[in-house]
């Protein structure tokens, strides 16, 4: 698979009156641009109700014919362990590394690789998922068939595919809902071999006894999902419904998925649900993560739009790119990035330019990536421009896990620290709060610079980094928007 997201930092022991003390202003110091960052430890997601997500949205109308509206919630929300905040933040940061290891070897895929076949389907069908390892990060509700069948779904724009777990099932993981059943559904229909939906699989698969398409999806730790290509209509909370969806009906399902019925894909390529739901939502939709650990989250919501009102007016706006290679992510040009308002000198062109030809490099924007990855030189260069403005911070040594850059903060309430900006192609430029790229990594008062490098070439903002912006794609224009403080 954003706006003030995935930060594990807030512990707010403050009335909610105090809050717009913590939408600090950029300062100058000297020639460079410092904001102020106040500090609260790690802790646990506060817990929300599985109830919470079929609420619908305080300000938004979820009956509108051409907008539709879904509540949100991280995984580690609607389904909280006993770990301590430490364990919890390490394990969301061990699934972060499969979910990027994956995506950059699907973005480069071999020249000569195959996909795994399902056991004895005889087919192959390289559908592209980012959900890897379990690593389905935030979940919505919707009700699939008719009578509804209410499943949670992850929501993923790394993938290009809607599936689910159905019975009967020869392999089915554990999931909180009972499974679908599609033999209780009068609106459910399996799609032919020789329908032109089958042929949006790369390489479909044929039931020959019934005549139906199948499907398979392979993750990059040997889960999959297998079964039937089929039809069905998925409706929402407020009476709003999309018939005729085509999506995988999954009998054998294996791997680390958690909890979840199955995925909702918000992918570019023709199975994801921004495409097939085009003709009444317009290829347009946008999300706003709220940070998943603020006490905000009482009086904001993270949600999903799609429709109209998904576009609002006041967005900062850079054009798609297209990747010929791959047509699954959402891609972008970063031409550049700021460190106290002022361009890091060491970032070329090319470290962060998609290759048309051999589809290498490049940005992708991703709901499912916590922590944004730069190329290796362009990182380096950010990192020590932002260790040079934060010189006066105590730094921590070692490290943690895979951040290099972070520092002992431990008895301080309130720091300085330089902005943070990324420019992007039209001009656009994103200016990160300070909670979006200085955060607390355990309860000890370690905060690290959370970004990453990567020898892939391949770059991907990540959620952290999207925490309290509404990100808008806009399909029918060929952009995506920015809008801080969008939730």
């Amino acid at each position: 698979m954003a706006a003030r997201l995935l930060s594990l930092h807030r512990l707010f022991p403050f009335p909610l009156l105090l809050l717009p003390l913590f939408f600090s202003i950029p300062f100058t110091n000297g020639s460079l641009h410092y904001e102020t960052l106040h500090l609260f430890p790690l802790q646990n997601p506060t817990p929300v109700s599985h109830s919470y997500l079929l609420t619908e949205t305080l300000t938004l109308d979820a009956t509108s014919a051409t907008s539709l509206h879904l509540r949100i919630a991280h995984r580690d929300a609607l389904f909280p362990s006993n770990s301590t905040p430490d364990a919890t933040f390490l394990r969301r940061l061990s699934r972060d590394t499969y979910r990027v290891s994956y995506l950059t070897s699907s973005a480069h895929p071999k020249p000569n690789s195959t996909a795994r076949p399902s056991a004895g389907s005889g087919f192959t069908s390289p559908v592209i998922s980012g959900l890897s390892h379990g690593s389905g990060e935030y979940f919505t509700r919707i009700g699939i068939g008719t009578p509804a069948t209410s499943s949670f779904m992850v929501l993923d724009t790394g993938s290009d595919i809607i599936w689910l777990q159905c019975a009967p099932c020869h392999h089915c993981y554990t999931q909180v809902d009972p499974v679908y059943d599609p033999r209780r559904s009068h609106s459910y229909s399996v799609v032919p071999c020789l329908s032109p939906v089958c042929r949006h699989l790369d390489s479909p698969g044929c039931d020959t006894h019934r005549r139906s398409c199948l499907y398979e999806v392979s993750y990059g730790d040997g889960s999959l999902t297998a079964g039937d290509l089929a039809t069905e209509t998925l409706s929402f909370s407020g009476g709003t419904h999309v018939s005729g969806v085509a999506l995988g009906c999954g009998h054998d399902n294996q791997g680390l998925f958690v909890a979840a019925a199955g995925l909702l894909g918000l992918g570019r390529g023709p199975l994801s649900f921004p495409t097939q739901s085009g003709r009444q939502y317009g290829q347009r939709f946008s999300y706003c993560l709220v940070d998943r650990t603020s006490i905000t989250a009482a009086t904001r919501t993270s949600s999903a739009i799609f429709g109209d009102m998904a576009v609002p007016g006041n967005a900062t706006w850079t054009p798609l790119v297209r990747n010929p290679k791959m047509e699954t992510f959402y891609y972008v040009e970063m031409t550049g990035i700021s460190i106290g308002g002022t361009p890091v000198a060491g970032i070329a062109a090319s470290d962060l330019k998609l290759d048309p030809m051999t589809g290498k490099g490049g940005v992708i924007i991703d709901s499912g990536t916590s922590v944004t990855r730069l190329a290796g030189p362009a990182y380096a260069a950010m990192r020590d421009a932002f260790k040079a403005g934060a010189a006066g911070l105590r730094e921590a040594p070692g490290g943690f896990s895979l951040f290099d850059t972070c520092y002992d903060l431990s008895g301080r309430k309130v720091v300085k620290v330089p902005t943070v900006a990324l420019h992007l192609a039209g001009g656009g430029v994103v200016q990160l709060p300070a909670e979006n790229y200085l955060i607390p990594v355990d309860t000890k008062g370690t905060f690290c610079f959370a970004f990453a490098g990567t020898e892939s070439g391949v770059s991907i903002i990540g959620n952290i980094q999207q925490q309290g912006f509404r990100v808008v794609f806009d399909g029918v224009n060929e952009r995506v928007g920015f809008v801080p403080r969008g939730c």
